[in-house]
């Protein structure tokens, strides 16, 4: 459980976050309620670790996640009287519980104000920026939120998170090549994550498919570099074989109906049996990947479950379509 504890909240899957939340009572029972400056009270108290706040942000996200609001408040309370009311950080966290507790578009509207007010008097507070801007596409004010987006990224150019949520913004209003931007400028700031790379492939893919603007077949061809640079980086990474599976499926059926390359095309994709084997790789990993997390192999535990049978489901098509 302690590891669950110093996990990135959002990390944990439902069930560890449930673990987590449903601990929280015990762990707020055998620990302090409040901390005092008073140095006669440290002396009686037990020693102070950066471990203990992260423990109680990480009880307080778990037990919002999990609907319990009153615990929540109760991790905030010590917080608060930890490290002030006006912490940025703390500021984040109380506007996050105050959404929880809303009850209708009237109360979210409130705590929006209430982000507005302080970013008047700092437009540079970070946590307080990202709240707004979350808050705004939760209801359903997402070009509020891309133009919120855009500004905050005027002045924190190198926050790949926020880039990569314009992305997904950008993405759904279908507007594939500014979402294609957007995702590149995230891999500027992390050039070796791979599943950067592998989003970037599957937004590509999808403007190939979406007959947006552009070429269709220069998508592809960068598409299938960036799932081929995923996989390079990381080697067992699921979603950068299933999406190299995919790209390399659909240039396959292209090649069997005799489409050529037009002068237009700015990539040059491989030869024939370079994309063959490709997709022969892909579907040989995909097929272990999802054959050990079936059998329970411990070591191949990690995946995510919905990934894994989105995997399955296409590799029973894929393999349907072969026997046809």
């Amino acid at each position: 459980m302690p590891s669950l504890l110093l996990r990135p909240h959002a990390s944990l899957s439902h069930a560890e976050a449930l673990q987590v939340a449903q601990q929280a009572p015990e762990i707020l029972r055998k620990n302090p309620a409040s901390y005092s400056a008073s140095p006669l009270f440290s002396l009686f108290s037990p020693p102070e670790s950066s471990n203990t706040w992260t423990i109680y942000e990480n009880l307080l996200l778990a037990c919002l996640r999990t609907g319990d609001n009153t615990t929540a408040r109760q991790c905030l309370e010590r917080l608060v009287v930890r490290f002030g009311g006006s912490d940025e950080r703390i500021e984040a966290l109380k506007g996050l519980v105050k959404e929880a507790e809303a009850t209708n578009d009237g109360e979210l509207e409130k705590v929006l104000k209430e982000y507005e007010e302080i970013l008047a008097k700092d437009n540079t507070n970070v946590p307080i920026a990202k709240r707004r801007i979350a808050l705004l596409r939760a209801m359903g004010k997402t070009a509020e939120s891309i133009e919120a987006l855009v500004q905050f990224l005027d002045f924190s150019s190198t926050d790949a998170e926020a880039w990569m949520e314009l992305a997904d913004l950008y993405l759904s209003q279908g507007l594939y090549a500014q979402a294609i931007y957007a995702q590149e400028e995230a891999l500027t700031i992390a050039p070796n994550a791979w599943n950067l790379h592998a989003r970037l492939g599957e937004v590509l893919l999808m403007a190939a498919e979406s007959g947006s603007e552009g070429n269709p077949q220069n998508y592809l061809a960068e598409s299938l570099k960036r799932f081929c640079r995923s996989i390079e980086l990381s080697d067992d990474y699921l979603r950068g074989y299933y999406g190299l599976k995919r790209v390399t499926d659909k240039l396959l059926a292209a090649n069997s109906k005799g489409k050529k390359p037009s002068e237009s095309d700015e990539f040059t994709l491989p030869e024939t049996s370079t994309i063959e084997k490709l997709n022969q790789a892909a579907t040989k990993k995909l097929g272990d990947i999802v054959r050990k997390y079936d059998a329970k192999d411990p070591l191949w535990q990690g995946y995510d479950a919905g990934e894994v049978a989105a995997a399955r489901t296409y590799l029973s098509e894929s393999s349907q379509k072969v026997l046809r």
